[in-house]
């Protein structure tokens, strides 16, 4: 797990009891994780956080408390949160074992973000919407109810469990068919949104978008987008298309 942990974080979302945050550092630590995230957290620094930390302690004493999403997302190439029901636009979902892989093979080329929603209803739509992939633990449905830090432990032990496997075969880190050898960096976050944003602009310049009558039209293309996993060169290229067309009007 020593590989992955520079370049994996896990990234709480407005979380209330300030116990789940030790529980979850606890869990984290477990797991061989260190990168702690926390999106505007009701109360933190707590005693009761270091008191549900139980020997993390440096997890907790080196988390990164930030604002917003957007902050803790802006510099990650991969991005998967939770969910726990259906959405009106599907989105690629997976289970903690099919996530793995996607994880580590990201974790050797940029920051990978694993987000977790608050205790009380998990991620906004427009925060699931942030990420590439969903990810869903296939509870029993007569019980479904997960604690926060219970959540953190499965998905970090199928990470760890896999990374361990790769380690005993002598294996290289796994990699997708598509990341062998590529040659520009995954785009960021940060870079995808400015692409966005530009596109929508100008897709209201030409007239092809209403605001006042959008029909998901952006939520449809950033999941198109996302899916597609661009570089930052292709990005660069995409922007420089929207300029030219701008040009052109």
């Amino acid at each position: 797990m020593n590989d992955i942990a520079p370049h994996l974080r896990i990234v709480l979302v407005e979380t209330t009891h300030a116990g789940n945050i030790g529980a979850v550092a606890r869990a984290m630590k477990n797991m061989g994780l260190r990168n702690l995230w926390l999106v505007n957290p009701r109360s933190f620094p707590s005693e009761e956080a270091v008191a549900r930390a139980s020997g993390a302690l440096d997890v907790l004493d080196s988390a990164i408390v930030v604002s917003t999403l957007d902050e803790a997302l802006a510099d990650c190439a991969l991005v998967m949160g939770t969910s726990a029901r259906g959405r009106k636009v599907p989105w690629p979902v997976m289970n903690p074992r099919e996530a793995a892989p996607q994880v580590l093979a990201m974790a050797g080329q940029g920051q990978v973000a694993l987000v977790f929603g608050r205790e009380s209803n998990g991620l906004s739509n427009e925060e699931l919407q942030r990420c590439h992939y969903h990810i869903h633990i296939p509870t029993n449905p007569d019980y479904s109810s997960l604690n926060l830090a219970m959540a953190v432990q499965v998905i970090s032990y199928e990470l760890r469990m896999l990374t361990l496997a790769q380690q005993d075969a002598e294996q290289a880190p796994l990699l997708s068919p598509d990341s062998s050898g590529w040659d520009v960096p995954p785009a960021t976050v940060e870079q995808l949104e400015g692409f966005l944003q530009h596109l929508e602009q100008v897709l209201v310049e030409v007239g092809f978008h209403r605001q006042d009558n959008p029909r998901q039209l952006m939520t449809r293309l950033r999941r198109l987008f996302q899916r597609t996993r661009l570089d930052q060169m292709e990005v660069n290229i995409l922007r420089g298309i929207l300029t030219a067309v701008r040009g052109r009007k």
